[in-house]
Parts: C-alpha cells; sequence; structure tokens
C-alpha cells in the first residue's frame, strides 16, 4: 500500500503542490474545498475504517470489548486530526497527544507495536481509497501526499509511545525487584510480598539459590542487561538485587548447580563469593539469604576459601563473627547426631582432635586398636557428613564441638559437658 503510494508520489500530476503552504493562491479554493469535505466525511470514514479493522486483522476481532473501543477510538482520532493537520500542517509534536490522548496505556496492553502499526495501515489506506472522493482531480495529489506525511507522524509517534511505555515498565520493575529482594532479606512473608514477586512475573516452582558477593566496582552501562542475558542461560527465573557495594542473585530452578555456580563468578567483583540454600520457594529464600550474608562478612577470615564457597562451609568462622544461626546450625547437623550415635564416636572424636590427629594415639589413649579408631571416625563422616582426616572439615568438627558444649539449652551437650574428660596415660603424652 504504502509502495504503491511512494510511486504516486515520485510522478505528481500537475497542480499537485496547490494547497500546501508557499502555494500560489488559485489553489486555496480547491484545498478549501478539500477540507470542508474532509470535515463532512470525517464520520462516514470512521465508520468505513472500524469496518475495515475487524474484516481485515483477525486479532481485533479477539479482543475484549474495552479494548476494541480504546483501539477503535484511536482509530476515529486519528482520521479526526488528519483533517485538523491537513488544514494547519506544522510541528508534529501534538500527534502524540491527540491522536493517542489517554490511549498509551490500554494501547500498549492490548496489542504489540507491530499490530499498531497494522492498525495505522489500515487508517492511512482507508483515506488514501477515498481520496477521488474527497478531493478535486487537481487537488488529489496533494491530498495524497499528505496523507503519507500524515502516516509518517503517527507511525513515530506511535513507536515513541511504545518506547516510553517500555522505559516506564522497566523503571517500574526496577523498582519493584528492589522492593522484593528487600522484602526477603527481611524475612518477610506477607500477601504484598507475593503479590509483587508474582507482579515480576516470577513463576519457577523449583528450589531458590542465594548468591552474594561484591558488585564491580565500574559496571559497564550494560552490566545488568547481560547479567540478566547470563543467568537466564543458567537458571529458570531471576531476582537481581544491587546494595551499595554487594550484588546478590536469587536464582530459581539453577542447572547443574556446581557448574552454574562457577560460571556466575565473573559476573561479580573482586573479593569471596558465597551461595547459600537452596531454599524451598522464593517467599522461603529469606533464611538462606541472611546466611550468605554473614558468610560473606565471615569469609575473609578464611583466605584459601574456594570461590565461590557454600555459607554452611564457613559455620566456624560466622560463629566467631557472631552469628548464632552458624552456632545453631553446627550443634544441630554435628554434635547431636554425634551424641546420639553409638560405639563412642563423640568420645573417639574428641579424643583424635585433641591429641594432633594421631591415629596411634588415640589408640592409645581410648585402649583400643588403630583400625577400631579408623571405623569410628569412618562412622563420624557417615553420621555428620564431614571427614576428621580432611585438616579443613576436622576444624569444622572441633567448632562444632566446642558449639555443642557451650550450648546451655542442650540438654545432650550439657551432659557430655558434666562427663569426665578422657584421661591420659602417662605413655600417651610421650
Amino acid at each position: 500500500m504504502l509502495g504503491g503510494m511512494s510511486a504516486q508520489q515520485d510522478q505528481p500530476a500537475p497542480g499537485a503542490r496547490r494547497g500546501v503552504p508557499g502555494a500560489p493562491a488559485a489553489g486555496d479554493t480547491d484545498r478549501a474545498r478539500t477540507l470542508e469535505t474532509l470535515r463532512s466525511n470525517i464520520g462516514s470514514l470512521s465508520t468505513v475504517t472500524l469496518r475495515r479493522l475487524d474484516s481485515a486483522l483477525p486479532w481485533y476481532r479477539h479482543l475484549r470489548p474495552d479494548e476494541r473501543s480504546a483501539l477503535g477510538l484511536v482509530a476515529q482520532k486519528g482520521i479526526a486530526s488528519f483533517v485538523t493537520w491537513y488544514e494547519k500542517p506544522g510541528n508534529p509534536a501534538w500527534v502524540m497527544s491527540d491522536v493517542f490522548g489517554t490511549a498509551p496505556t490500554e494501547l500498549t496492553r492490548s496489542i504489540s507495536l507491530q499490530k499498531a502499526l497494522q492498525l495505522i495501515r489500515i487508517v492511512v489506506d482507508t483515506v488514501e481509497q477515498r481520496v477521488p472522493d474527497l478531493a478535486e482531480e487537481p487537488e488529489q495529489p496533494a491530498l495524497r501526499e499528505a496523507v503519507l506525511r500524515y502516516s509518517r507522524e503517527v507511525a513515530f509517534a506511535a513507536a515513541d509511545v511504545y518506547a516510553r511505555a517500555a522505559e516506564s515498565r522497566g523503571s517500574w520493575d526496577t523498582r519493584l525487584e528492589a522492593l522484593v529482594v528487600d522484602g526477603i532479606l527481611r524475612g518477610e512473608s506477607s500477601d504484598s510480598l507475593r503479590s509483587r514477586i508474582a507482579a515480576l512475573g516470577w513463576s519457577s516452582k523449583a528450589e531458590v539459590t542465594i548468591v552474594v558477593g561484591a558488585a564491580p566496582a565500574d559496571p559497564h552501562p550494560a552490566y545488568l542487561s547481560g547479567l540478566r542475558r547470563t543467568t537466564t542461560r543458567l537458571a529458570e527465573d531471576t531476582l537481581i538485587g544491587i546494595q551499595g557495594d554487594r550484588l546478590l542473585l536469587l536464582l530459581g530452578g539453577l542447572r547443574d548447580r556446581d557448574t552454574a555456580l562457577v560460571k556466575l563468578a565473573p559476573v561479580f567483583g573482586d573479593g569471596p563469593i558465597v551461595h547459600a540454600g537452596p531454599a524451598a520457594s522464593l517467599v522461603d529464600a529469606g533464611p538462606a539469604a541472611q546466611a550468605a550474608f554473614s558468610g560473606l562478612v565471615a569469609a575473609r577470615a578464611w583466605p584459601d576459601a574456594p570461590r565461590p564457597v557454600a555459607a554452611d562451609d564457613l559455620w566456624p568462622e560466622r560463629l566467631m563473627a557472631g552469628d548464632d544461626t552458624a552456632r545453631r546450625a553446627l550443634v544441630r547437623a554435628i554434635y547431636r547426631p554425634l551424641t546420639s550415635a553409638s560405639n563412642g564416636l563423640l568420645e573417639t572424636l574428641s579424643a583424635y582432635l585433641s591429641l594432633g590427629h594421631s591415629l596411634e594415639a588415640t589408640a592409645r589413649a581410648l585402649f583400643v586398636h588403630t583400625n577400631t579408631v579408623r571405623y569410628r571416625l569412618r562412622k563420624v563422616t557417615d553420621v555428620t557428613g564431614w571427614d576428621p582426616l580432611v585438616p579443613r572439615e576436622a576444624f569444622v568438627l572441633q567448632t562444632a564441638l566446642v558449639a555443642g558444649r557451650l550450648s546451655a539449652g542442650d540438654a545432650a551437650g550439657d551432659a557430655s559437658a558434666a562427663a569426665p574428660a578422657v584421661r591420659l596415660p602417662e605413655r600417651a603424652a610421650l
């Protein structure tokens, strides 16, 4: 349609320029007559346009009545505004407010930009087809040229409407995302938090992993968009929070967890990276997020920590930094299972740690064979998940014993603390 119009414009008929600003006065009469005809045919043009929208655009027929009404109003305003513009062509800035009015919100929610341009094309094509009925032959080329110029201005105005709506949605989504992240960190579990999560479009039903680290010192302008592309390849859903110099990622449905965490390391700045979870859902991610932040603070006490490192691997450092959650976790996950176990696992572990990790010295102290000590230490690994033969894990186990013995509310811990300590024979000290 537009191609055909351009061809007609390339070879204008005589008098095609009459009726536009600067034209000879002889064309004023024809222009005035055309303008009067346009004004008297606004209603019929609107009716024909709405009929064509219904017949030519299948998606238009499937819209809700209120959406059809909003788009129909845009089409009618477009025709009425063309008449005004034809009378006084000038600065096109008014096109947006005059044609779209209060409709941008409804327009962008109802149809895509591509569909909006289809609608504009129908309106312009309807007016162009009626040119022979609206103007005398000498004035028809000028009217067609005016239709072309007007369609260009309306198309640019529509693109501007959608661009502004996208920017507004982007800014609102960023603020809403920050509110959701803040609510999760504060442990909020309200209906308002759930509604905000739904408004962000979070759809993952899988477990949530939290990753915390330093934000880049001087991020590139496209840093956030690149970060979202990276996380989209690794997880089903992502929330991003930048709080000062810290970057927080909440990842729903993380695929191939260990590999994905390593791939995420480059998006953070220098320093440790701590991950926690998985949490059952986004609403339940508060404790895991707090553990990750606690681990980030305590990680500097373990210079050789892997990057990224699990918050649970930092239990000793977190406990020493004053994190009571880490103390309770050590007692619950390590000390209590050992006190409940048989075969003297707690006593064997305590002696092994106290005697410099020596199997022979532990066997002499307990009056058992060295293989018995090895067996019991393997059982400690089975019960707790931590291997006392690995120096770092032995440190975690020793911290758990200290935390358990100091736990005033743990009856088993009190009983163990009250029990006589293992007395080493004189030869064991040699």
